[in-house]
This record gives C-alpha cells, sequence and structure tokens, in this order.
C-alpha cells in the first residue's frame, strides 16, 4: 500500500525516466530530471522548514514550480502555492495565516514579492534545484512520514473575509487518482492538457494523474484562453488526449465557434466541472467530437477535488438537468434535509454530504470553521463518522441518478416563494438566443437579476421565459452582457455581476 505520493513519482521516473513529465510553452523536463530536481530542492528546503509545515510558493504554474513543489513533499512538508497576481492584501492575510519565516519564488517573481513586504528570507527554486542532494536527510525524513501528512493547501474565499486555508492529506489524494486513473482510462499513452490554475484543485487531477500514470502533462498558457485558435493550435501541436477542465473554460470555445477553425481530434476524454455544464455548449462539444468521453464531476476543494461523477451516456436539450451521477469509489455521498434525515426519493432536496478517505484535513488553523464543515454524521451515533458538509443542494431524479439543484445560499424567498436561482438558469437556457445565463438576487428591493449572453431583447426574452417559470420566477430585471465576468479558477464571477448591478 502507497503511503506517499512520492511513490507515484518514483515509479514513473524507474518506468518512464526519459518520457517528458511536464511541459510549459518554454521547457520541459522528464520524468527522471523531475525526480533528481526534486530531491535536490527537498534537500536544501529541510535546512529552513521542519515536516508537516507549509512551504509557500510565489510563483505561476511552470516546469520550475511542480519541481519545487514536488521538493516541498520531499522535505516532508506541504506546499501553498501563493498567486503572484492577487491583490497584497490578500496575500498578506494567507501569509500571516501560514505563519512561515522563509517563501519560495524565482527571479522572475521577484518585483511582484516587494508588495508583500515580506521580512523573512526568501528562497530561489533555480539556488534550490541546484543543491547538493543529502540521502541521509531525505531517508530519515521520509522513515517518519505518515499517510495522513499534509500534501499541499488551498485558500478558498471565507465568508468572514479572511481565506479559509483547506489543508489535503496524502492519504486522500492517494485514494481518489487511484480510482480517477482507473476509471476514465488515463494511462502513460495520455496527454493532459492542463488548464486549472495550481492554487485550485481542478488541477491536482491533472498533476497527480500525471504522476502515477507516465502520462505527459502539458500546461496551457493562461493567455490561449483569450484566443480559441491559439488555444486549439496548441492542443492539437502538444497532442492533447485528455482535458479535466472547469465548464467556463470549455463555453470559450463553443461560444466563439473555435471548431470552425480546425477539430482537435485526438482529444479523447473531457472531463469538467465548477458549475452546472449548458446543455447547449456541451452539444457543440459532442457534435464535434462524437467519439469521446465526456464526464461531468462535481465536488468542492475540501473533499480532495470530487465526490461524484456521470459519464455522459445518452442526449440531452437545452434545459434538461445533466446528472452529477454517483458516487466516486470509496466515498459516500448522501442528501439531509434540515432536520437532517436523509432523503432517499426523487425530487426532493437536500444538502449534499460527504464521507470516507477523500476528506480533507480541515482549514488550517482555523478550528472554528473546521468544526463547523467537517462534523459528526447525524445519522450515526456508534462511532466517529466525519462528514463534510458541501452547502450545496441536489436530488435524485427518476433513474436515481443525483442532479445539482443550486447552492444553499442561491435559495432564495421571494413574493412568499422558496426559489432556486439555477432552476431559472436552466430555464433560460432553453430559450435558443441564449447563450449563458446566471441569476443574482437583489434582497433590499426584491428582484431577481438575470444576466444573459446572447442576441435577444429583454422583452422576447421575458415571455420565452414565461412557457417554462411561473410568474414569481420570471426575473425582474434582464441585463445582456458580452461576456460572462470570471474568477480566476474559471467560474462565473457572480461579484462581479452585482457589482455590475449596483452600478447600472
Amino acid at each position: 500500500m502507497k503511503t506517499s505520493i512520492l511513490e507515484y513519482l518514483e515509479e514513473s521516473a524507474a518506468n518512464y525516466g526519459d518520457k517528458t513529465a511536464f511541459a510549459d510553452q518554454d521547457s520541459s523536463c522528464t520524468f527522471g530530471e523531475l525526480r533528481e530536481r526534486a530531491r535536490r530542492t527537498g534537500t536544501a528546503l529541510a535546512k529552513h522548514f521542519t515536516p508537516r509545515n507549509p512551504i509557500p510558493v510565489f510563483m505561476e504554474k511552470s516546469v520550475e514550480t511542480i519541481s519545487v513543489f514536488m521538493g516541498a513533499v520531499y522535505a516532508g512538508c506541504f506546499y501553498v502555492l501563493l498567486d503572484t497576481k492577487q491583490p497584497a492584501m490578500r496575500l498578506q492575510q494567507i501569509m500571516e495565516i501560514l505563519d512561515s519565516d522563509a517563501i519560495v519564488t524565482s527571479e522572475k517573481y521577484l518585483k511582484d514579492l516587494e508588495k508583500l513586504d515580506f521580512k523573512g528570507t526568501v528562497l530561489m527554486a533555480n539556488d534550490l534545484a541546484e543543491a547538493e542532494e543529502d540521502e541521509k536527510v531525505l531517508s530519515a525524513i521520509r522513515e517518519q512520514a505518515l499517510d495522513v501528512d499534509p500534501l499541499y493547501g488551498i485558500f478558498t474565499s471565507g465568508s468572514t473575509g479572511v481565506p479559509k486555508g483547506v489543508v489535503v492529506g496524502h492519504r486522500s489524494v492517494l485514494d481518489f487518482i487511484d480510482c480517477f486513473t482507473e476509471l476514465f482510462h488515463i494511462t502513460s499513452e495520455d496527454v493532459l492538457g492542463n488548464q486549472a490554475p495550481w492554487d485550485f484543485d481542478v488541477s491536482v487531477k491533472d498533476i497527480y494523474s500525471g504522476l502515477k500514470t507516465g502520462a505527459t502533462v502539458q500546461i496551457i498558457p493562461k493567455q490561449y484562453f483569450s484566443f480559441p485558435m491559439k488555444l486549439i493550435d496548441y492542443l492539437i501541436d502538444r497532442e492533447v488526449t485528455t482535458l479535466v477542465w472547469a465548464v467556463s473554460a470549455l463555453c470559450i470555445i463553443s461560444t466563439l465557434n473555435g471548431f470552425e477553425y480546425k477539430i482537435p481530434d485526438k482529444i479523447n476524454k473531457i472531463l469538467f466541472s465548477g458549475e452546472a455544464m449548458p446543455v447547449k455548449h456541451l452539444n457543440i462539444w459532442r457534435k464535434y467530437l462524437p467519439d469521446t468521453m465526456f464526464v461531468n464531476i462535481y465536488g468542492p476543494t475540501e473533499i480532495t477535488c470530487n465526490c461524484t461523477y456521470y459519464i455522459v451516456d445518452r442526449d440531452f436539450e437545452p434545459g434538461d438537468v445533466l446528472p452529477m451521477g454517483k458516487a466516486f469509489p470509496n466515498e459516500k455521498v448522501f442528501l439531509l434535509d434540515d432536520q437532517d434525515h436523509l432523503i432517499t426519493e426523487p425530487g426532493i432536496n437536500g444538502e449534499i454530504c460527504v464521507s470516507g478517505s477523500a476528506l480533507a484535513l480541515g482549514y488550517y488553523k482555523n478550528p472554528e470553521q473546521t468544526q463547523k464543515a467537517f462534523v459528526q454524521n447525524p445519522l450515526n451515533s456508534r462511532y466517529l463518522e466525519p462528514i463534510y458538509r458541501t452547502g450545496d443542494l441536489a436530488n435524485y431524479n427518476e433513474r436515481g441518478e443525483l442532479c445539482f439543484a443550486s447552492r444553499k445560499d442561491f435559495q432564495i424567498k421571494h413574493m412568499g416563494h422558496r426559489i432556486e436561482l439555477g432552476e431559472i438558469e436552466t430555464a433560460m437556457e432553453r430559450v435558443a438566443e441564449v447563450k449563458r445565463s446566471c441569476c443574482i438576487f437583489d434582497n433590499v428591493k426584491n428582484k431577481i437579476v438575470a444576466f444573459y449572453e446572447g442576441d435577444i431583447e429583454k422583452k422576447p426574452l421575458a415571455k420565452n421565459l414565461g412557457q417554462y417559470l411561473p410568474a414569481f420566477m420570471v426575473p425582474n430585471v434582464f441585463m445582456q452582457v458580452d461576456s460572462m465576468p470570471l474568477t480566476k479558477n474559471g467560474k462565473i464571477d457572480r461579484k462581479a455581476l452585482t457589482a455590475m448591478y449596483q452600478e447600472g
């Protein structure tokens, strides 16, 4: 039984030593080179950090960055990527929580680092990679390691305005990636096209699927997602077979008619997550890549990437709800109502709850938030069974498949009725001219506000929606946008839409 993700790297280095492991726009490294760089980096980091402590990495995703990540793990620590483009105040909040007196960066980001006003030791990635490996030091660290040791930390937004650092351990990643690569047939023959930022957990599937199977990870330049033709050329030139992307990234290509330029026909697996996939866009992708496997995956950062999956096995029409499917192996996913009763019958919404080895270790230095989200299963009074309450609502369809309904906090009370904003968005998708939509609620004026991309005026849109929704659910305000604002993780940015509405 594996106890460390380093076993993935070491086995792939032994079996595919000369094969490209990671490549970015400017450089690449083989599995053998990655292992050696990581061991040298780990030896150097061990002089500054003791095991099970966070190593802040102030860099963007790259071949050099993966060497630092793996070096942090060889040092017995866990890595936390700090996005160099984040506001200084947020970065400072994260550094205060981590309480680290050293940070890793490279020459390229030294100027950006100045905004942090960091007084500790700045370690340069290239210096670390050139250190001399010390087998004795690395062996001593490895001997005391446990499979529940932390592997990485990802900071998500907190309701109090202070970021929450989700810490995930080796066992959770081993447990998940073993199932993930087997279920979706990811092998050494594959090339993964990495879209997600590395401080976002979608990237965990790219990084560790590659390390486990010997597949190559091609790191796609972020700017290419603004230029579909360049993006498609990159996918074709790098012979990408597998996309594990945010929904919005896929929608960029289908919205801008990218397939009329070229079809990246080596792609045989597409897994999408982050928000509901509009069926219109899914159907465009399926039309041009009819033999490709499409998978809807769901799950928050706190349960190591994903807890449910649905391999698309039938046709859907706009306005249909795409299932979340069923739980990954060794994960229990169930629905609880407001009184913590188990929901099993179709059509009734409940909160999605998850248990199993995939659960995170909690929030770093934040016991209060950890105790709120990671709780004892109320259905089990016999022994300790921690569950994570996702704050998402779902129901079962007539086939017994789980279907996402909405965020708990997207459920509103309007004109005496409880309304899921997601249900309005699903109805808007039925309108042929609407490409994408997103709804928010103005609590002060008690108005439902709908944003949409598409060539249709507001009056005919409202009339059209009247065919699918009762009058009290038809939005009171419609705002047409050229394109939806996105967060850095590729989700529709509801805060930006709210600001746009308030300004307008």
